[in-house]
């Protein structure tokens, strides 16, 4: 097998969401409203949390990672298809094809396990809710979110060394608005069925195992929640917001990733978007939108921003 430092292609070529030129400049309005969403969005639930004492636990320390992820994930992504969108040279390097996807993998992979360790935080919650305290102190939390950051660059740094030492001999066009791993893959005149092997492997531990422990605690939650006469409504409340994420999350990067072969239909291109873009947008309104306590920390942000004036 070829390295990849002796590959030919120096540079890609992205075609984006669409080839019509007629569909460019909505795109862009679009893309750039729901960025601009996710960014203000995200923003100010970090701030939120870091600015009021009352956010100050696990859960809402788990949310504010997790709205930091949702900034640089679209922010890997979105500004290089808004440039694009305006201009013909849709042209991205080797290196900064390789860089947005080892990012990509990175950001998508301490999401997965992020999401698992926010799973267990509302099981202690609900199921043991007098050691909750105990068992979800700070430094634990710490631990925990530092965990995901660790296990997300170990199996992302192995899964962009994989293909790294792909070769690509030619043909630079992907048929994605973005560098995505499967995408990247399907360009590569050698043998990928190592980087395959791999992508299954690291689909399966960062994907389904994550998953099968979050729906085993749910199990455990959902059981734990009937058995309670009063509070029942705040207590399902408190894990809708989790969930619904980790279905919009984990559906749609599962059927993404765990598929054996990627053509770059629009379909693909739509589920795409809607992982990569939408529900980083839509995490901050879920949460905002069933939390009282996050409801009441925007509103202070909101009231002091009219007072400074």
């Amino acid at each position: 097998m070829e390295s990849g430092n002796s590959s030919k292609v120096t540079e890609f070529i992205l075609l984006g969401l669409s080839t019509d030129p007629n569909l460019q400049l909505p795109l862009f309005h679009f893309f750039l409203i729901v960025y601009m969403t996710t960014l203000a969005g995200n923003l100010l639930l970090i701030v939120a949390v870091r600015g009021d004492h009352r956010l100050h636990h696990s859960m809402y320390l788990f949310l504010a990672n997790l709205s930091f992820l949702d900034l640089c994930y679209t922010s890997i992504t979105v500004p290089k298809m808004l440039v694009d969108f305006l201009t013909e040279n849709k042209r991205i390097s080797f290196a900064g094809c390789l860089f947005q996807v080892y990012s990509f993998l990175l950001l998508g992979e301490t999401e997965c396990v992020l999401l698992a360790f926010m799973a267990y935080d509302r099981f202690v919650a609900i199921c043991n809710p007098l050691r909750y305290r105990t068992i979800m102190k700070t430094a634990a939390c710490i631990k925990m979110i530092s965990t995901s950051w660790l296990i997300g660059c170990i199996i992302s740094s192995v899964d962009i060394l994989v293909i790294y030492q792909l070769s690509f001999c030619g043909y630079n066009t992907i048929n994605h608005f973005f560098c995505e791993a499967p995408s990247l893959m399907q360009l590569s005149c050698s043998d990928i069925s190592l980087t395959n092997v791999v992508k299954l492997v690291s689909s399966c531990i960062l994907l389904l195992l994550p998953l099968s422990f979050i729906l085993y605690s749910y199990i455990h939650i959902i059981r734990a929640v009937l058995r309670i006469r009063s509070r029942r409504h705040k207590a399902f409340s408190t894990c809708v917001s989790h969930l619904t994420i980790v279905i919009l999350f984990y559906g749609s990067a599962i059927f993404m990733y765990m598929k054996p072969e990627h053509t770059g239909s629009l379909a693909d291109k739509m589920l795409s978007v809607f992982y990569t873009i939408i529900t980083p947008m839509l995490n901050p309104m879920i949460y905002s939108l069933r939390n009282k306590d996050v409801q009441g920390a925007l509103k202070s942000i909101g009231k002091y921003l009219v007072i400074s004036k």
